[in-house]
């Protein structure tokens, strides 16, 4: 199982959609950070995430615009074959351009703390409290095994939150309907320089440059 629900309800694994009309597409580009590489230290470094956008995350968008010249040269012909064989490629490059995308504005050099407003209510009604949800999403991250992320989601048609670990770069919304509000990373990338093989202190620390306003904004559109 790809991606799975901290509930433990399952959800089949889908192929990545088409990706709509690809002759007249623009490629993909990396987007900017929205502060300076080391405005999150000293929990996460400045070499970290120099690394981790300019060069996992360029990686993404890269590899992602190159599948899907493929896959419009396969459209073209008719090659279902190739279609088909280039559906992990899409499905982990995009996911990766995604993710990478929602966990830059996730974080904030003067994030940490506490949700406010309607995110906080609605945490306290499905988890009992901020520290229990904290607990739950530090638990599930920790303990995704190899590489993935650890993601509070929204799920629009019970109307309630929800955690969920992905592996790899399986996009949140893509495989299991959440839409994704916080995505924590957990591959070795975001934290090894600094933290070494310590996960849990890298989780530790995050919770200090979490922007709460960005996740409440989120929750605010989805709800719409």
């Amino acid at each position: 199982m790809l991606c799975r629900f901290a509930s433990a309800r399952r959800s089949s694994a889908k192929l990545v959609a088409p990706l709509g009309c690809l002759v007249s597409r623009q490629k993909h580009t990396l987007p900017d950070l929205p502060y300076d590489y080391a405005a999150l230290e000293p929990h996460i470094n400045a070499e970290i995430m120099q690394l981790h956008h300019s060069k996992h995350h360029a990686a993404y968008v890269n590899n992602l615009n190159v599948a899907e010249e493929k896959y419009k040269e396969a459209l073209a012909k008719g090659d279902v074959t190739t279609q088909v064989s280039l559906q992990p490629a899409l499905k982990f490059n995009g996911g990766g351009h995604i993710n990478h995308t929602i966990f830059w504005t996730n974080l904030s050099p003067n994030g940490g703390g506490e949700p406010k407003g309607e995110l906080m209510e609605a945490i306290k009604r499905d988890f009992g409290s901020f520290a229990n949800f904290k607990e739950k999403l530090t638990a599930l991250s920790v303990g995704v095994q190899g590489s993935g992320w650890g993601w509070l989601g929204y799920n629009k048609e019970q109307g309630r939150l929800q955690i969920a670990a992905c592996a790899n770069q399986d996009p949140l919304q893509g495989t299991t309907g959440l839409i994704p509000l916080l995505g924590i990373d957990v591959w070795e990338h975001a934290y090894y320089l600094q933290y070494k093989n310590v996960r849990p202190d890298y989780l530790k620390a995050i919770w200090n440059v979490i922007n709460w306003e960005n996740v409440s904004s989120r929750y605010a559109t989805c709800k719409k």
